[in-house]
């Protein structure tokens, strides 16, 4: 008997397909390794410093010196990130009614790219708020009628606007110097774009450090790197990856995650986690006895019938999700001109 589209692509077998498969790595996942949670809100913790607060010395039988939290914690609510594909009809007919085999699995295979794209879609925008946290520290949603901005905290005397690194005067190397010595622990790393990377290596005073004065040398990535080392600095990585956009007259447009004119000095450790919640439909899920719930990972993946007029049937992924940032006070965002 022909089995139904349902059938094909029941919730146990699109939740083993994604259990299996396994999907390009991403920056942000590194620097904030993923967790899922029971709860659609967590407690982040501001205004915390690392930076030990002096005892005082005392004399004996005297009170002690009372001492307070600085850190204050900030209900965040996980933010509702979704996306979904339209079977067409003539693609049910098709599934329903292959003309062979090889027809049809040809045919679920298309299928479950669709469910790649979508999961990838999701992903793409978690990525997009961590490089957010990063070059930012600010989360701003303002799409689907969705109005919020999730400040994590980074200081101000953190931050540096409009530098030039193209004039004959700039010296890259002693302005991260002196970012680096604002910080209260020395940077592990840095994350900037391939132009910001490229100013710096065709920088005159950077040449003349690493080769002496009136070289006309152009310095590598292995050659600034291993002289920053050489300086306490960290090294210097890039992201330009890109992502895009479904725009409102159908077009799409691309877009980086990581900002291009942005220099960030960065802890070597993790910078915190991305934390997943759960879905309403990995809920609703928990009335269904022939399906393990333990088995729906991050990003919950479906597909349903919605409508007979015309036959609806929807491909759908779905999360919960926000970056948590731990170390606010370890940041240096530089915004660099590029023009």
């Amino acid at each position: 008997m022909p089995k139904s589209v349902l059938e094909l692509f029941n919730q146990k077998e699109v939740l083993n397909y994604l259990k299996e498969r396994k999907f390009p790595a991403m920056m942000g996942e590194e620097l904030f390794p993923e967790v899922k949670k029971q709860s659609l809100e967590f407690e982040m913790l501001t205004n915390a410093s690392k930076t030990p607060v002096i005892a005082s010395v005392h004399g004996f039988d005297t009170e002690s010196e009372i001492g307070q939290r600085e850190a204050e914690k900030k209900a965040i609510e996980l933010a509702l990130i979704k996306r979904k594909m339209q079977l067409k009809e003539k693609e049910i007919i098709a599934l329903e009614s292959p003309r062979n085999d090889a027809e049809r699995q040809a045919l679920m295979k298309d299928v479950y790219n669709d469910f790649d794209n979508l999961v990838e879609s999701v992903r793409a925008r978690i990525e997009k708020m961590r490089m957010d946290v990063i070059a930012n520290g600010v989360i701003t949603l303002d799409e689907n009628g969705l109005s919020a901005s999730i400040d994590y905290g980074v200081p101000t005397e953190n931050k540096a606007t409009n530098v030039d690194w193209s004039s004959t005067t700039a010296n890259p190397i002693n302005d991260m110097i002196t970012w680096a010595n604002r910080l209260d622990q020395m940077p592990g790393r840095v994350i900037t774009s391939n132009t910001i990377l490229a100013k710096i290596l065709s920088n005159k005073n950077v040449t003349n450090a690493l080769f002496g004065k009136d070289t006309t040398r152009l310095a590598s990535v292995g050659e600034l790197n291993t002289y920053l080392e050489s300086l306490g600095l960290p090294k210097i990585y890039t992201y330009d990856k890109k992502y895009r956009k479904l725009e409102a007259n159908g077009t799409y447009t691309k877009h980086r995650y990581f900002p291009e004119d942005k220099f960030v000095m960065l802890p070597s450790e993790t910078l915190g986690e991305t934390v997943y919640g759960p879905t309403a439909e990995e809920i609703r899920l928990q009335r269904d006895p022939s399906v393990d719930v333990r088995t729906v990972g991050k990003i919950f993946a479906c597909m349903y019938e919605e409508g007979k007029d015309p036959v609806s049937t929807w491909e759908k992924a779905v999360a919960t999700a926000l970056p948590a940032l731990s170390c606010a006070e370890d940041i240096f965002q530089a915004k660099i001109n590029i023009g």
